[in-house]
C-alpha cells in the first residue's frame, strides 16, 4: 500500500528524453549531426572522446563510441533509435534535402495523420522526425 509521501500519477513533470545512439566513429557522427542535421555539440567527453551529446532545440541525442555496433537486424527489419517531434516538418525536410541528407523514408502522411520522415545516421541509427 502506498504511503502518504508517494507521488500521485500525473504530478511528475517529464522534461525530455535523451536517447543514446551507438557509433563506431564519434567524429564522423558529430560531423553528420552538426553539418547535415543542424545540431550543436553540447559536450564531448574523454581523451580521445568516447561520449558526446548533440542538441537542436529541446531534442538531445547522446552518442556513445563502441568498437562494434551492438545490434544488427538479421531479419532485415528496421528499428527506430529515436523519434523527434517538430513544428514545421515540411521546412525541416526541405532543409535536409538542401543539405544532401539521404532519407530512409521520405516525407509522408501516416494513416493516423502524423507527417513523418526518417533519416539514417552513418552507423545506421534510424531517426524519425514527426509533426
Amino acid at each position: 500500500m502506498p504511503d502518504s509521501q508517494s507521488h500521485v500519477l500525473g504530478q511528475i513533470a517529464f522534461k525530455r528524453a535523451e536517447p543514446q545512439l551507438f557509433t563506431t566513429d564519434l567524429n564522423r557522427s558529430l560531423s553528420y549531426f552538426t553539418e547535415k542535421l543542424g545540431f550543436e555539440i553540447q559536450f564531448s567527453y574523454g581523451e580521445p572522446p568516447f561520449y558526446a551529446q548533440v542538441a537542436r532545440g529541446e531534442a538531445h541525442l547522446n552518442l556513445r563510441l563502441v568498437p562494434k555496433l551492438p545490434m544488427d537486424s538479421p531479419s532485415g527489419e528496421d528499428y527506430l533509435a529515436a523519434s523527434i517531434c517538430v513544428d514545421s516538418i515540411k521546412e525541416l525536410f526541405q532543409e535536409y534535402q538542401a543539405n544532401g541528407v539521404e532519407f530512409s523514408q521520405s516525407l509522408r502522411t501516416e494513416p493516423w495523420g502524423a507527417r513523418t520522415f526518417i533519416v539514417a545516421d552513418p552507423d545506421g541509427n534510424l531517426i524519425l522526425f514527426a509533426e
